[in-house]
């Protein structure tokens, strides 16, 4: 079939191949770091309890089988060894079936980790990077031409992150309308960055046409994604550009990175040529009859699953970030329809003193990421995935959020859980485990240019109120 690849599109699929699979590195990395205290035996919401109340049906996962910590060590790790071997070329030194099968290895252990992964790893890029893992198995090696149903697949896909998230912010809070979100989205959003404070500072008219901006390159831009080449290669270069704009305003894991990703196959290596000193493009043998059969069975799957995201972009009540089956398979996905006015973070604190009074002293916790330490500038973390942080930011927009593992985490700090307290940035407690913990609400805001430079601090926080009261451990309980 000779429409069946494009050679045009080499050097597109070897970079968009390589980068995925460092994106996938990172994410088995944040699984293998984190895993005992969230979702382990002893963790806040242990794997065990969860696949004894949910079905393999419902979620998919080799930990339905067997569960320990060392295996899911041994898997995540795995994981980090073959997505490394990835994105050094180990998929174009085989033969082709052999790094399909390479791949799809990837794709299925990374789906294990997020089925069990419960309320920690309900994150739109989770299903992201799957669905891209998915379509990756079989966008081939450099022992064939890129399938071109598999190159429209990914713009697709594509398609569906931007627009998604352009229809859902027209449709949802009325400031992505009035061109003010970015009044405050930049100090309100779940993890600043570095810069986040310079840009929550620049001139309001800057920041109502950095929002029209925004709405241009997620509503207008994705549809020139199926125009010819090369308005095709503008438009994607044009996505790269705006999401490397978010990577430096704020810390969303690896969602902006892979975004960019996806858009890589969608630039025309011809025109690349063109304009950068590339290689001619290698002889590609004829591909397998096989290998066209299943691209082709690929691609009617995608068609036919797409119903259900189309029809969630054109529904008023369009949802966020919904996989419509256990496989994350075509899902639909979009971020911030609505944009909180106000910063409210969990500050969490301990005391080792023997009972608490008003004078009682109290020290705080330092997360990695979210903020704290008003003096301590926003760090750089993304595509590194902290779980921990962002649920907490969560919290500080309700408690809700938080009710099935908060007092799971209060107890570990009683404890002085190894585990947990390698999530955190500072355990105030190094010697003995606090006698009670507490959190509280406060209200952060970025400080001005003037309190900058007289304080030295990023924020100013005002005391709100009581998160959770004052507790202690059982085992000292048990003891009053």
């Amino acid at each position: 079939m000779e429409w069946f690849g494009d050679s045009g599109y080499w050097l597109s699929r070897l970079v968009f191949q390589r980068a995925l699979a460092a994106l996938y590195l990172v994410a088995f990395l944040a699984a293998a770091n984190q895993f005992r205290a969230l979702i382990g035996e002893r963790g806040m919401l242990p794997v065990p309890e969860f696949v004894a109340r949910v079905p393999w049906r419902q979620a998919p996962s080799v930990f339905q089988w067997h569960y320990s910590d060392r295996f899911f060590a041994a898997v995540a790790w795995g994981g980090v060894l073959l997505s490394a071997a990835m994105a050094a070329g180990a998929g174009d030194a085989v033969p082709l079936w052999t790094a399909m099968l390479m791949w799809a290895v990837l794709w299925a252990v990374y789906l294990s980790i997020v089925n069990v992964g419960q309320t920690w790893y309900a994150f739109g890029w989770e299903s992201l990077l799957l669905e891209a893992g998915f379509l990756a198995v079989f966008l081939g090696n450099e022992r064939t031409a890129p399938p071109v149903l598999l190159l429209w697949l990914l713009r697709w896909l594509l398609f569906r992150v931007e627009f998604g998230a352009g229809l859902i912010k027209m449709r949802g809070d009325h400031c992505w309308r009035d061109l003010t979100c970015l009044y405050y989205h930049h100090e309100t959003q779940p993890m600043p960055s570095p810069l986040s404070w310079y840009f929550h500072h620049l001139p309001k008219p800057l920041h109502r046409v950095e929002t029209a901006a925004n709405h241009v390159a997620q509503l207008a831009v994705p549809i020139a994604l199926f125009t010819p080449q090369p308005v095709a290669s503008v438009a994607a270069l044009v996505i790269v550009a705006t999401q490397l704009w978010l990577v430096v305003s704020g810390n969303f894991a690896w969602l902006n990175w892979l975004t960019i990703v996806l858009a890589l196959p969608a630039v025309s290596g011809t025109l690349a040529a063109g304009l950068l000193p590339l290689p001619d493009p290698p002889e590609f043998a004829a591909p397998p009859v096989w290998y066209e059969a299943l691209v082709i069975a690929v691609a009617a799957l995608v068609a036919v699953l797409s119903y259900w995201p189309a029809r969630n972009l054109l529904s008023r009540t369009q949802a966020m970030n919904r996989s419509f089956n256990a496989l994350h398979l075509v899902n639909t996905y979009g971020a911030f329809g609505s944009i909180n006015r106000t910063r409210r973070e969990v500050v969490v604190e301990g005391t080792d003193e023997p009972e608490v009074t008003p004078e009682t002293v109290w020290r705080g916790y330092e997360f990695k990421g979210k903020p704290g330490d008003p003096r301590r500038r926003p760090p750089q973390v993304a595509p590194y995935h902290l779980r921990l942080d962002w649920l907490m930011w969560f919290a500080g927009i309700s408690s809700a959020y938080a009710r099935p593992w908060f007092l799971p985490f209060a107890e570990r700090l009683l404890e002085n859980d190894r585990a947990t307290l390698k999530l955190l940035r500072s355990n105030p407690f190094p010697a003995q485990p606090p006698t009670y913990v507490r959190a509280l609400v406060y209200e952060y805001r970025f400080t001005s240019r003037r309190e900058r430079r007289e304080t030295g601090a990023w924020w100013h926080r005002t005391l709100v109120g009581e998160f959770l009261p004052p507790v202690a451990s059982a085992r000292d309980e048990s003891r009053t």
